[in-house]
């Protein structure tokens, strides 16, 4: 009757089964190293790059925040800054949302 039905081959091994888990680990750490040159290491290098800007700003300087405000540094705090956006027009802003520091003569254009 064996003649019909096939044998089992439950037996051997699958195929690739063997020595698969050295090349998985591999590629973890090639995903890994991928991941960190196109993700992490350019967000903390545009994270220094603002903190040096933040950090360099001085009263005059013209700036723009991340919500589009333009306007000139009048008095520079802790946390917190002054920025005259108009004639007799102060508004305080944070630190943290300057966007850009204008060049000179920039508010003017405007």
């Amino acid at each position: 009757m064996s003649f019909f039905i096939s044998d089992a081959m439950a037996q051997a091994p699958a195929p690739g089964a063997g020595g698969d888990g050295g090349m998985s680990i591999i590629f973890l750490i090639g995903m890994f190293v991928i991941m960190y040159f196109f993700l992490i290491r350019p967000q903390v290098k545009r994270q220094k790059e603002h903190k040096a800007m933040v950090g360099g700003l001085k009263k005059g300087d013209e700036i723009q925040t991340m919500g589009g405000l333009m306007g000139k540094i009048t008095e520079l705090g802790e946390n917190f800054m002054k920025v005259e956006v108009a004639d007799n027009v102060v508004v305080t802003v944070r630190k943290s949302a300057v966007e850009a520091v204008m060049p000179k003569g920039s508010l003017k254009e405007l």
